[in-house]
This record gives C-alpha cells, structure tokens and sequence, in this order.
C-alpha cells in the first residue's frame, strides 16, 4: 500500500477476497466490502501507477447516484460510513475512509447493461462500418458524437481481466440470460440512464454513454457495482460540445490518448504515467464530480 493519499492495494490484516482491476472485495458473510482503490486500468490492463483520490471520487459519485435512482430500482448498498462497519474492519480507516462501501451481496447478470445516447467510441467504429450499433440501424449520415434520435440499448459480454468486452444485440443478451429479463434489464438501463442524462444536462454535463450491472437481491432485480463515475460513463462539456469530431471528455480518455500516443493500445506492458497525466486525469475526475453533485 502506498502513503496515505494514495491506496493502490488494500491489506485489512488479510487480503482481498477478490482484486478488479479498480476494486478489491472482502467478503464478510452475506455482505461484501467494495474499496475503489487508486488504481486505473486502460485498454484493459492495470497501469503501473494510480491516481491519488481518485477511489474516493468513484465512491462519491456512485453513493449519489444510487441514492437518486433508488426510486427506479433497489441497489447493493448499505453504507458508505466506515462508522457502520463491523469494529474489525474499521480499524483500517486510512485505507477505507471515502472509498468503501458496504454492500448486500448479490447474484450478478453477467452481461454489462450500456445506454448509448450518443455515437461514440466502439459505437461509431461499429456504425462506420455497418450503420448499425449492436444490431440496432441508425439512421444514415451521422457524425461522430452526434446526439442520436433517442438512447440506445447496447449490452455486451463480460470479459474476464485483462480480456475486452464483446457487444452483443438485445437479442443475443436474452439467449444469455433469458428473454424477458434481457427486455427488463433495457427498460431500466435506459429509465436510469435518461434520468441521469437530464440531470447532468442541467448541470452543463453530457453523459455520452454508460453503463451498468445488475444483480439480483432476495429476488429483486438490484443495481450493483458502481453507477454513472468517470470510469463507466463518458462525459462532456456541453458549452464545448460540437459534433463532427472527439469530444473533450471527464474521463479517463484523457490517459487513454496519452497511451495510444506512446504506441501502448493493449499489448505488453503498460509505461508509468507522468505527473502531468496523473494530474490532468485527477482535474478532470474532481472537476465532473464538482459540476455534478457539489
């Protein structure tokens, strides 16, 4: 573990039950512990490096975000104060302060649940070549970064670490998991996802696209993981934004141009990064967090 600004990996007197390339999660009996350490993947590898703080803004984001969409749909979380974990665990509060939350364990849909109200990344590659994103026509002529005719449902397989995720139509998603939980996961992907998009909007954000997992709780279809962060959500500045071209983005596409430009897209090892990355990734994650919730 590193100084007390920056945890990368956690140790509270055992080591996690199991480590993301983000998370680490202990298990304690029917709950679970999620820490959002300081660590950051791209291109689905783990880089060298973290970015100090930036578990605690996930975490932040993510405990909001549940609480404004618990009217639409249960969720895992219990507490994000370390005052409610058991006395064993709270012990570590340098390395869980901000960053942690307590969750009911739950049974988890293994597909990713995206909501795509704008053609971009993996997106616009798959529209370019077919006209089409995850099966779905779009109407011809469209830009990069256009604001599509309404939000779209584009679910993929989830990838073991280190391997990418596969989009998949809504069809081939209710041969993975069933048909009717496959149309039931749409229609609350794309619920939160418009609720999220119009409050951001009044706020000066764009949420380009997202997305979620869910789970089920006790029988109930549940949000999990964490929801609408710089790391599952793109987002941009709607003063700037001008189709046509890639936006500016709150998120960590900032790193991701900084890697491709080092030629690093996935393969081999990944390089440290600069200070000047480390500190424009973390502006951009504290400047969203700031527009969006305070």
């Amino acid at each position: 573990m590193s100084n007390s600004s920056e945890v990368l990996y956690t140790n509270l007197g055992r080591k996690p039950d199991y480590s993301g390339k983000v998370r680490d999660i202990y298990e304690l009996g029917d709950r679970l512990m999620i820490v959002a350490t300081d660590r950051l993947s791209a291109y689905d590898r783990i880089l060298p490096n973290g970015i100090p703080e930036r578990g605690k803004i996930l975490t932040e984001m993510s405990v909001f975000w549940f609480n404004m969409m618990s009217p639409l749909v249960p969720n895992h979380l219990i507490s994000a104060d370390v005052a409610d974990f058991p006395p064993e665990i709270a012990k570590y509060r340098d390395q869980l302060e901000g960053r942690t939350m307590l969750c009911r364990k739950a049974q988890r849909v293994d597909i990713e649940c995206v909501a795509r109200g704008y053609l971009a990344g993996s997106g616009w590659k798959e529209y370019r070549q077919t006209g089409k994103v995850c099966g779905i026509e779009l109407p011809p002529g469209l830009r990069e970064s256009d604001r599509l005719p309404e939000p779209i449902f584009t679910p993929a397989t989830k990838a073991e670490q280190g391997e990418h995720d596969i989009n998949i139509s809504v069809e081939r998603a209710g041969e993975l998991v069933g048909t009717e939980l496959a149309y039931q996961l749409k229609k609350l992907t794309l619920d939160i996802y418009s609720k999220a998009a119009e409050f951001a909007l009044s706020k000066g954000i764009i949420i380009a696209d997202t997305k979620f997992e869910f789970g089920f709780i006790e029988g109930k279809l549940s949000l999990i993981d964490e929801i609408l962060s710089p790391d599952s959500s793109r987002f941009w500045d709607a003063e700037t934004y001008a189709p046509g071209k890639p936006q500016d983005s709150f998120d960590k596409q900032f790193v991701r141009d900084w890697l491709t430009k080092t030629g690093f897209t996935g393969d081999g090892t990944p390089p440290s990064l600069p200070s000047e990355v480390v500190q424009g990734t973390l502006e951009r994650y504290s400047q969203v967090r700031d527009r969006l919730i305070g």
